[in-house]
C-alpha cells in the first residue's frame, strides 16, 4: 500500500510543494511545529532513511541542504533544525524546521495552525529563496 508521501508523490493528494526535481520532493508539513515546517524526500518509496542506498541517502542530504538554506531566507529563525525521526509515516523523510528557541523543535507541543491562504504564502516565499530547485 502506498505511503501518503506515495501519493503526494502521484498527485494523487495535495500538497503545499517547495521544490522538487526528478528524485527528491520538499513540501511543507501540513501539521507543522513551527511555521515553515518543512518535509523532504525521496520519490522512491523506502521505509526508513537507513535503508536507502549510499548514493541515495548522500543525494537526500544534499538537496535538503539546499531547502535548508532557502528556508532560512524565507523564514526568520536563528537556525533551521534537522530531524528524521520516521513513526508517524513508513516513507523516509527529513524534518526542516525554523528554530528560535529549542521548543522550535519540540513535536509533542500543540502545533500552530495556518489557513490554505497562509500556507500557500509561505510555501511560495521559501519556494523563491531556493537557488537550486
Amino acid at each position: 500500500m502506498a505511503s501518503v508521501f506515495t501519493k503526494i508523490v502521484n498527485g494523487e493528494i495535495p500538497a503545499y510543494k517547495i521544490a522538487e526535481n526528478d528524485k527528491f520532493l520538499a513540501f511543507l508539513d501540513v501539521s507543522p511545529v513551527a511555521k515553515g515546517h518543512t518535509l523532504v524526500i525521496p520519490k522512491k518509496e523506502v521505509d526508513r532513511i537507513w535503508d536507502l542506498d549510499k548514493e541515495t541517502y548522500t543525494e537526500l542530504m544534499a538537496y535538503a541542504y539546499d531547502i535548508a538554506a532557502g528556508l532560512e531566507k524565507a523564514i526568520p529563525c536563528n537556525r533551521v533544525g534537522i530531524a528524521v525521526m520516521g513513526l508517524e509515516v513508513p516513507h523516509a523523510h527529513v524534518h526542516l524546521v525554523p528554530m528560535n528557541s529549542l521548543s522550535d523543535m519540540d513535536f509533542t507541543k500543540e502545533r500552530p495552525s495556518f489557513s490554505e491562504e497562509e500556507m500557500e504564502s509561505i510555501r511560495a516565499n521559501i519556494s523563491n529563496k531556493i537557488e537550486s530547485k
